[in-house]
């Protein structure tokens, strides 16, 4: 079986196991909110690196942890365009500081079936963090878990796929989580977006104003509007990705959804150009 080596292990998140799960203890000592129990089918999860957004990402991922805890991830991803192909990886593993993590061969090849997709090997694969930096948490969380990692375009499509992937998982006698992956407003020069200037008001502005707004799309489980706020107010770097995720989740039986957190990279890194991050389970 052939390993998709991890890319940013060592510099996004640790590279060793011992590491790894210290911040993954700590990320959930830190938790500010007090998460309602589900049962949850899924949530929206950030992908800076575990500094700036890891215990977003891991709070989200560890309230999918039941008493029967999925066997199968969903997993949307990719920074890509409304004209992007979709992406598919469709057998081998993928290397985590805990264990390989394998790939769901039979479900990810009933969906190149149905949808056109660019396929992925372990050996040639675009170099993206979005999927990358949550599977150490579902290989820490549900160590027997298989993957579909799935690379989705901002387009109506992206939700045929989740809808699609889900319904095939449930068809396969699958008990499916699911996960879709996007940062929020990239704002400042270093992004070449600054419709608000600089400074405070700028901040206050992504806060409350644009970030809010896809959020509250995001709560309200409409992911058609999901990507017409990211592609209107650059508000959501992978939308295809979190609406696809959504699609999925409602195909799941989830009807209703929360925000656990927000953060921006300004919150610890103070400066003129920063990114919004949001944990979301539905």
């Amino acid at each position: 079986m052939r390993v998709r080596s991890a890319s940013f292990a060592g510099s996004w998140y640790p590279d060793i196991p011992e590491a790894c799960e210290r911040e993954i203890k700590q990320f959930i000592s830190a938790k500010a909110l007090e998460i309602p129990e589900g049962p949850w089918v899924g949530g929206i999860v950030p992908h800076a690196g575990w500094y700036f957004s890891g215990a977003i990402a891991c709070q989200v991922i560890q309230a999918l942890k039941t008493d029967t805890p999925p066997d199968l991830f969903l997993l949307f991803g990719m920074h890509l365009h409304p004209t992007s192909p979709n992406y598919i990886m469709t057998e081998g593993a993928w290397e985590t500081p805990f264990g390989e993590i394998a790939i769901e061969t039979g479900l990810a090849r009933n969906l190149t079936e149905k949808f056109p997709f660019h396929i992925e090997t372990a050996r040639s694969h675009a170099k993206d963090n979005t999927i990358e930096l949550q599977l150490p948490f579902i290989k820490y969380f549900f160590p027997k878990a298989r993957i579909v990692p799935m690379g989705v375009p901002p387009r109506e499509t992206s939700l045929e796929i989740g809808k699609a992937a889900a319904e095939m998982s449930s068809a396969m006698g699958m008990h499916a989580g699911v996960i879709g992956t996007t940062d929020l407003t990239h704002y400042g020069l270093n992004y070449g977006y600054i419709p608000k200037g600089t400074g405070a008001s700028a901040v206050n502005w992504v806060r409350n104003k644009n970030d809010r707004k896809v959020i509250d799309a995001m709560l309200a489980m409409n992911p058609a509007v999901v990507i017409e706020e990211a592609l209107a107010n650059q508000n959501a770097c992978c939308s295809g990705a979190a609406a696809a995720a959504m699609a999925a989740g409602k195909a799941l039986g989830a009807t209703s959804a929360i925000q656990t957190a927000y953060a921006t990279s300004y919150d610890k890194s103070p400066g003129d150009s920063f990114v919004g991050y949001v944990g979301v389970l539905f």
